[in-house]
């Protein structure tokens, strides 16, 4: 089975087309196809998956747990795990399209979005734009007002 840090190390090396590296310095990598020089390394690597699986949703599972019981609980977390799964393989579906090694790297949503329903459907991704930006400023709204309910409660 593998570590991290091997998992890590192997996706690090198949990025740069080479070798898995053992110095976690800064690669001396070529500029890519867009021309931009990729300076990742393994720690940045390491860095960016502790925080995005470390963050505010880790922080309420034991109240999460303790409302739901001891069956509901675990269970919930399968199902949400499953769609994080689902959705993770989804994003790196798209972020080269049409093909995942020589397609075009896709920066955003909007621009996945834009070659997924193609260049006539201006409508549609507009459409797909707004909604995101919808969730975005409600999952915005709801951590303040969250934040602020939990602050006001502790000081009273």
């Amino acid at each position: 089975m593998f570590s991290l840090l091997q998992l890590v190390r192997a996706i690090h090396s198949q990025d740069l087309g080479m070798a898995a590296e053992h110095s976690l310095e800064i690669s001396k990598a070529a500029p890519r196809d867009d021309g931009k020089i990729r300076t990742g390394t393994v720690w940045t690597c390491i860095a960016h998956i502790i925080t995005g699986v470390i963050g505010s949703g880790v922080l309420s599972l034991a109240w999460s747990t303790a409302q739901l019981g001891w069956i509901a609980g675990p269970l919930a977390m399968l199902c949400f795990a499953l769609v994080t799964y689902i959705s993770a393989f989804l994003l790196s579906d798209c972020y080269r399209s049409p093909n995942p090694v020589t397609g075009a790297r896709n920066y955003s949503y909007m621009d996945a979005v834009r070659v997924t329903l193609g260049s006539t459907c201006k409508k549609h991704t507009w459409f797909c734009g707004f909604l995101q930006y919808l969730s975005l400023f409600g999952t915005a709204t709801a951590y303040v007002l969250t934040t602020a309910t939990c602050t006001r409660f502790r000081c009273a």
